[in-house]
Formats: structure tokens, sequence, C-alpha cells
């Protein structure tokens, strides 16, 4: 739901620690230091070079959202497209090849979900469906009246309801690797796969070697045996301890895969799904099943050797087809 730090095209991070080894670089490698940081600072870089702002704007008295877009005065040139990431790092370590390669053809919105980055509220509400109210609320504050949404994993969870919500407004509908028919025994066979009793100390690790583990599961070609603890300890104080009791009440608040049935409806869009053959978070069947669940209007992609994020593990494939559905080729 989650995890889009660790493989960019074998450049950056994971380029160096495999040319250096992890006891080298524990040895020779300033604590001081942070990797984290400085390649956020690098995403950031990404962004504003594709030509998004980052901006924070109160939808509401009690809440505020922070996100990423074109600047106001440049924004509706282009078709809409609402990227929504998943239960992790903010949204900027999740999306980066997909806003590099699609900000040319669309005016690309990138918020952080409530209570991830910036994004916080005094409400007590805690459901994806709260969530998708609140972006639904964002992006009618900055007068985006039309527009396509693609979310990934939790963010695929808040999609599935801004769609059903608002099918006047949502043009297209792209859910990546999320789980929207999740039934109770799905979530149950997750947590043993994840060797775990609560769904917080898989999604939110809090030390290296729980972070290890989502990694294995969520990646097809995994790379956190090759990294060292204070990498991966790092990454964990600086972006999943901020607002971890709140994340947690996301979790626990979730209304899919609360019931040993399923209560979905089709969409009244076009919808896209696409899923990684190896996904061990949300099996592939589970994304058969969707498919014939949202209606005739829905078309699957699977990729081949990927796992739970296929927009990071195969960028170029990936990205490849959301534009050919996107553009209606």
């Amino acid at each position: 739901m989650f995890l889009t730090w660790f493989h960019y095209d074998n450049k950056g991070l994971l380029r160096t620690h495999a040319i250096i080894g992890a006891a080298q670089i524990n040895s020779m490698w300033p604590s001081f230091l942070s990797l984290v940081s400085l390649y956020g600072g690098y995403l950031r870089r990404c962004f504003t070079a594709a030509g998004l702002t980052q901006q924070a704007i109160d939808i509401d008295a009690e809440t505020t959202l922070s996100f990423w877009g074109p600047k106001p005065s440049k924004s509706n040139a282009k078709p809409s497209l609402l990227l929504l990431h998943g239960f992790g790092p903010m949204a900027i370590w999740q999306w980066r090849p997909q806003v590099q390669f699609l900000a040319d053809d669309f005016d690309v919105y990138v918020p952080d979900l409530v209570f991830f980055g910036d994004s916080t509220t005094k409400s007590a509400e805690r459901t994806e469906v709260f969530q998708a109210i609140s972006i639904g609320k964002l992006l009618e504050k900055i007068g985006v009246k039309k527009y396509s949404v693609m979310g990934t994993s939790y963010g695929g969870f808040v999609a599935y309801h801004m769609a059903r919500i608002w099918p006047e407004r949502i043009e297209k509908v792209v859910i990546a690797s999320s789980g929207v028919n999740m039934r109770r025994k799905d979530n149950d066979a997750m947590l043993k796969r994840a060797n775990v009793e609560n769904i917080d100390e898989f999604l939110l690790p809090m030390t290296a070697e729980q972070l290890r583990t989502l990694m294995k599961l969520a990646v097809f070609k995994g790379v956190g045996r090759r990294m060292p603890d204070f990498f991966l300890n790092d990454f964990i104080h600086k972006l999943y301890m901020e607002k971890r009791k709140e994340k947690i009440e996301l979790l626990k608040s979730l209304t899919f895969g609360r019931e040993d049935t399923i209560d979905l409806s089709p969409l009244f869009q076009e919808v896209l799904i696409i899923w990684g053959d190896h996904d061990q978070l949300f099996p592939l069947e589970m994304a058969k099943e969707l498919k014939e669940i949202l209606g005739e209007k829905t078309r699957l992609e699977v990729m081949k050797e990927t796992s739970h994020v296929p927009q990071i593990e195969a960028p170029a494939e990936f990205n490849r087809v959301v534009k050919s559905f996107l553009c209606g080729l």
C-alpha cells in the first residue's frame, strides 16, 4: 500500500549501495548524513522540474491538505489527472516516475492524503470515505471540475469511493494493486503471510526487520536484505513515525475487509485495473474478481515479474499502459 523508494532504474541510492556494499557503507558513512533526506530533496526537484509546485489549502474549518500541482495560473490547460498514493511514505516517494512521464500531457495533481506529509485534520473521521470526500473538496476548491483518478493500494480505495460519489466529475479510473474487493479472510491471509497479528506491525514498521518483511512482500525482486540497518532505520524515522497514532486509526477505520462478503457497486466510468502477477499483498485472483464486479467497462492489465508496486518496478510499461488508457488509444 505503500513502498516506492527503493528501486529507480538502478540509479541513485540503490546503485551506490550495490557498488559499495552494506558493511562498507556502515563503516564509512557519517551517521549525521541522512540518505533519506538527500533523496527526498532529489524527489522534490523532480516534481518541480515537471512543472509542479507544492501547495497547501484549508478545504474547510478542520482539514488542511498539502498537494503538488500546476501553478494556479497554468492549471486547466490540459486534461486533469489525480494521483492517490498508497499507505506508506508521502506522495512524492510513490509517484515520481509517473509525474515525470505524464506531466507533459496532463495537469497532474498529487495530494498527500490526510495524516500523510503535511495534510492533517481536526476531524475525528478516519475512514477512506472521509479521505475521498476531502480530496473531492480540494479539487473543487482549486477549480478542477473534471478529472481522471489513479490510485495505488490504499489510494485505490479512495479512488473507488471518489468515482462512486462523483460520477459526473470523474472521467476515467485507474486502480493499481488495490484490493477494493477485500474480504475479512483476505485481510487475515495477508497478516499470515507477513507473520504479524496486527496490520500496523506490517504497514507501519518500527524496526529494520519489519521493514525488510514489508519490502520482501511488496517488491518482486526485493532489495531489503542488502540494505544496512542504519539506512532502513533512517527511513523509518523520517517517513513512518510521524503521525503514527493517527495512521493506525486510519487502518482500524477501513471499511473494506471487515466483512466476509463483498459490498461493491459497478462504476459508471471506464476503469483500468493494473496488477503485478506476483503481488503478495493482494493476490492476482483478487484483480480478476474485481474486474468482474466493476462491470463491462473494466479492463485488467497484468504486469509480469512485478509485485505490489508495478508503477515503480516496471515504470516504463506501467506508464505506457496508463497513458494509452487515459488517451483512449
